[in-house]
């Protein structure tokens, strides 16, 4: 008797789980086409699963955020012989985010090189979340990551975390603006469980996203002294005239003259006292990546030189954005003011 009370219980757990599953499949909320895992019948109470739905797998706008992401990756760690040819099985264990966030901050992590322990993995990503989230929350970024988001491999949060520490870092790429997808949440309340679809915006417009950043002089000279404007202008012209001159160059609009990188590169030679081979650089650049080449060379120039990086994006400078422009040049009329 007691064998066949078992039995009878075994089967009626089994019905249950069947019968949530079933709960999950029917739910009106669920999007066609989202797969519904086994273990979503196994979820606690009030305890929920996030996943990505699908069809915004196939979004072009999210393809393109995601291929973005991960080409800039790979050239940041370059150096490193790190590849990462999928966000989510190359990202998940901390040690490539690890590689990255010390490359964009110059800080060391005091982590283990290899995990391979789930334990070890998600104290890895502890550290190094905690080691971000220092540097981005003052800067008004809303943690939308996790360890246990990003080591279940949550493509959402991953790149959630890549765009704030692209955009905090100014990386040289541009990303694809308004990209926004859609999340499924699964929940069990009162051993039922509950669907739901939720919109995640992932990136705004550039110039929102930038403006987490201080605003600086130029912000409050724009806005409140425009009338100021000209003569920031005038003495920046005069400044890189001076030394443009010896090469028979001349500037009279700094937006756009600059825009192509060519300038930059030919004033820090001059400001340097250095001659810069031709074929490090585009003299005649067509393409909008070959102006972002120039500008990035001459941004490495200035570092090379001993000056902080600009606190513009190339891409900024080569959209002929004004105070992008003002403040790379203003940064090299304080460092270079007294040059001959």
């Amino acid at each position: 008797m007691s064998g066949l009370l078992c039995g009878t219980k075994r089967k009626k757990q089994v019905s249950d789980l069947h019968e949530e599953g079933k709960n999950a499949i029917n739910a009106p909320l669920l999007p066609s086409g989202t797969e519904i895992h086994p273990e979503d019948a196994l979820l606690e109470e009030n305890a929920e699963r996030i996943m990505l739905d699908p069809s915004s797998h196939e979004n072009p706008k999210f393809k393109d955020l995601v291929k973005t992401l991960t080409e800039w990756i790979n050239s940041e760690l370059e150096e490193e012989r790190i590849i990462v040819k999928d966000l989510e099985e190359d990202c998940y264990d901390g040690q490539v985010l690890q590689k990255l966030f010390e490359k964009l901050s110059g800080r060391k992590l005091n982590v283990a090189e290899v995990t391979q322990s789930e334990i070890g993995q998600k104290q890895k990503l502890q550290t190094v979340l905690e080691a971000v989230n220092s540097v981005l929350r003052p800067h008004g970024w809303t943690v939308e990551w996790s360890v246990e988001s990003i080591h279940s491999k949550y493509l959402v949060s991953i790149v959630y975390l890549l765009v704030a520490l692209a955009m905090h870092f100014q990386a040289a790429i541009r990303l694809p603006e308004h990209v926004s997808v859609q999340v499924v949440v699964v929940k069990k309340l009162e051993g039922i469980l509950q669907t739901a679809v939720l919109t995640k915006e992932l990136t705004t417009t550039t110039e929102m996203m930038m403006g987490r950043f201080e605003r600086d002089a130029f912000d409050t000279l724009l806005d409140h002294a425009p009338d100021k404007l000209n003569v920031v202008k005038s003495s920046l012209i005069t400044f890189v005239n001076k030394h443009l001159n010896k090469l028979n160059l001349e500037v009279t609009e700094l937006e756009s003259q600059f825009a192509d990188g060519v300038y930059l590169i030919l004033l820090m030679g001059l400001l340097e006292d250095y001659f810069v081979p031709l074929y490090n650089f585009f003299l005649t650049p067509e393409s909008f990546e070959q102006k972002v080449h120039n500008v990035a060379f001459a941004f490495e120039l200035m570092q090379d030189g001993g000056l902080m990086k600009p606190k513009a994006r190339p891409e900024d400078v080569v959209n002929l954005n004004l105070k992008a422009t003002l403040r790379v040049l203003y940064n090299l009329f304080t460092n270079y003011k007294n040059s001959e």
